[in-house]
């Protein structure tokens, strides 16, 4: 089962990742494995587990436009963001890099260390005492970008962008 981070409002790239943990500034790019939170939440990057969700409040991912805040979280193998409310660029740096973004706000409805299973194909969330919690459907373009792993490998399988006409 994945465990859920929670999250307030308004978490930007830097809290996400500080900027001088950007890529460019360490020797590796896998290092930036372990940035993640480093400051707002140092018990975040040691301790995530791959499928592991981030549920927030309103405004994730505000700030800057650094690919790298979501590109940390992708190498962390965060399974999905769930939030009310996304920075676009943040929402579109997270599609171009294949990481399921849900728009819905269960902030009240899930705590932090809660243990779920997500199902991406249904939309849904069950918990480990049993409860359903239904997303909103999101367009198939998006499951397709997420199966695919993003949107280079969508484009490198399918020949194509999303959308377009085969």
């Amino acid at each position: 089962m994945a465990r859920v981070w929670l999250f307030g409002p308004d978490i930007n790239t830097d809290q996400i990742v500080p900027g001088r943990y950007a890529p460019y500034m360490l020797k590796d790019e896998s290092e930036l494995r372990r940035y993640p939170f480093v400051e707002h939440r140092p018990d975040f990057a040691p301790n995530v587990r791959p499928g592991d969700i981030i549920v927030a409040g309103k405004n994730f991912g505000c700030g800057s436009s650094r690919e790298y805040a979501p590109l940390a979280l992708r190498m962390v193998g965060i399974g999905a963001i769930i939030a009310p409310l996304f920075a676009r660029i943040f929402f579109r740096n997270a599609l171009n890099l294949g990481i399921p973004c849900f728009t819905a706000d269960l902030t009240a409805e899930l705590a932090d260390g809660d243990e779920v299973e997500l199902d991406l194909e249904q939309g849904r969330i069950t918990t480990a005492d049993g409860r359903v919690i239904n997303l909103p459907p999101p367009p198939l373009f998006l499951r397709e970008v997420w199966a695919a792993g993003g949107i280079v490998p969508f484009y490198r399988q399918y020949g194509r962008f999303p959308g377009e006409v085969a």
